[in-house]
């Protein structure tokens, strides 16, 4: 099979009029040619951070609306359904998810129950995540909610962090508001990424860090008018998320839709697809194809580098 347009080539920062040639599954070559159809064809969007649950779709059934937007892969955290069922939660998402082609990144939740006041049915320990931590259908240790525990040493906090170390897997983090000591003793904990940032200067503090900023943009909360100037002063340490979208919010658009309105913000055009393709994958070790020789056959077609319409 031979797909023709321009190749948005991120990793090299150019476009040229190209073809791909793709054989099982994968790209024997990447050629550049004198002339093309006027479409791009780009590695395809990642949502950073969600929940899937709060779209109130099975994981199956969500697939076709974010491909639909450009969305391939997706790194969910499962917090709402292990709540719930624990484990077997988790699991349910994970075999929900392999019904479709599309690229579930399920995390393990870190804060089950979310406080010790309350009792919605599971816990998942330090030994359970110590157990997830080891299979390789699970990608990072998900959001960090106990936030004060983490500084202050709590010991099953610091085992669940040390297991995800242990298997080489990040550790996300949900921090509002700390800022000063409480964010380095956060962030030296071991946490790398924070999604819950609602101004300029939280975001930048934490980056200073040593930290990855996701800048979320949802159905429950929106913060990329606050955070947008980061994708030109801060572009190897952003990534896009929507955290929390409902259903019909995700009908009108996903991932294109930030990047779509980052374009109309006049940002540089390669800082945001890095945001939006390239830095989830490199973070979170992520398995689908960047449109690079030998990838699998993953990459998104869009009518304009504007609108991002797929």
């Amino acid at each position: 099979m031979t797909i023709t347009g321009q190749i948005v080539d991120i990793l090299n920062e150019r476009i040229f009029p190209g073809e791909i040639n793709i054989k099982d599954g994968k790209i024997q070559s990447i050629v550049e040619c004198s002339d093309a159809p006027s479409r791009y064809i780009l590695p395809g969007f990642v949502d950073s951070h969600i929940h899937i649950e709060s779209t109130l779709l099975l994981p199956e059934n969500f697939a076709p609306l974010s491909l639909a937007q450009g969305t391939i892969g997706v790194v969910a955290d499962p917090h709402e359904i292990a709540n719930v069922l624990g484990e077997d939660g988790v699991d349910f998402m994970i075999e929900s998810g392999r019904k479709v082609p599309f690229y579930f990144y399920f995390c393990a939740p870190s804060c089950v129950p979310c406080s010790p006041f309350e009792n919605a049915g599971a816990v998942l320990n330090s030994s359970d995540i110590e157990r997830l931590m080891e299979r390789e259908d699970v990608f990072a240790l998900a959001e960090l909610m106990n936030a004060f525990g983490t500084i202050n040493g709590d010991a099953e906090i610091l085992a669940k962090i040390a297991a995800a170390q242990k298997y080489g897997k990040p550790v996300d983090g949900h921090a509002p508001g700390f800022r000063g000591d409480a964010a380095k003793k956060y962030i030296e904990a071991g946490v790398s990424t924070d999604h819950e940032c609602t101004t300029i200067e939280e975001a930048e503090e934490r980056i200073a860090m040593g930290m990855k900023i996701l800048i979320r943009e949802g159905s429950a909360a929106c913060d990329f008018e606050a955070l947008f100037p980061l994708l030109n002063s801060h572009k190897d340490n952003v990534m896009l998320c929507t955290d929390d979208k409902y259903a019909d919010d995700l009908l009108e658009g996903s991932i294109n839709q930030i990047v779509s309105r980052a374009m109309n913000k006049g940002l540089p055009l390669w800082n945001v697809l890095r945001a939006a393709c390239i830095t989830p994958v490199f973070h979170y070790h992520l398995r689908h194809g960047i449109l690079r020789i030998q990838d699998t056959a993953d990459f998104i077609i869009v009518d304009s580098l504007k609108d991002f319409n797929v």
